[in-house]
């Protein structure tokens, strides 16, 4: 128990790391995301197929792979080393946009025909059909996967020990050869850390859901713990 404070403090170093790496490669995903997904949905077969050319590539290799090529063979390569926790962060939101890509291009095929029609007799130009009436109603059914892949996001992080980047799992692996018998304190801390931070994520993520349903005047999901009482007080 001597060593826990020295553990906990040591993982906790790397903490800012982990967050930097988590909030750098959303942002990346978001905009890569956006211009993926609707480059798949241009009318114009070169856009889709450059857009269909980097889903498929950075869905279908390793992510540690990706993470390897940039860090390790793009020196190699060009002669151009980038710092690790910038690597890190272009990988993971370029290999994340890859499937938000999907995502924008899903939420906006679900908007309803008639609300793309509308746009159409109103005299909408393509971008003010996008901007105005397809997105606004996709974004709200873009938050759910969305929290999903962040978090996701969130845990790849830890990927980042392999090019010493310095975040919480890296520091928890300096740790076990020299306080071995404490592995349990080591993992239990990097479990917890990850956790409140996923847990942070999907709070912010569930805010931006309510707010979505409220502009377009749609009920908030209801809560488990309330459709239970609610249920259960029906049966009554």
């Amino acid at each position: 128990m001597s060593n826990v404070p020295h553990i906990i403090s040591s993982i906790l170093a790397g903490l800012g790391i982990t967050v930097e790496a988590a909030v750098g490669g959303i942002v990346v995903t978001i905009v890569v995301s956006l211009i993926a997904g609707l480059a798949l949905l241009s009318p114009r077969w070169p856009v889709r197929a450059v857009a269909r050319v980097y889903v498929e590539v950075f869905r279908g290799t390793s992510e540690v792979v990706q993470l390897f090529w940039l860090y390790f063979v793009l020196p190699v390569l060009v002669g151009l080393q980038l710092v690790p926790l910038f690597a890190g962060i272009l990988v993971l939101g370029l290999n994340h946009g890859a499937y938000g890509a999907e995502v924008v291009r899903g939420a906006v095929r679900s908007v309803p025909k008639a609300q793309y029609e509308g746009a159409v007799a109103l005299n909408f130009s393509p971008v003010q059909r996008m901007v105005r009436v397809l997105l606004p109603q996709a974004f709200a059914e873009m938050l759910p996967p969305f929290n999903n892949l962040f978090i996701q996001l969130l845990k790849s992080t830890a990927l980042l020990s392999f090019i010493s980047a310095g975040e919480i799992t890296e520091r928890g692996e300096l740790l076990r050869p020299v306080f071995g018998a404490d592995i349990g304190w080591i993992y239990g801390t990097e479990l917890v850390l990850y956790l409140l931070l996923a847990i942070l994520i999907t709070t912010g993520m569930r805010a931006l859901e309510r707010w979505a349903a409220r502009r377009l005047g749609r009920a908030p999901v209801a809560s488990t713990a309330r459709v239970l009482s609610v249920g259960a007080g029906g049966t009554g």
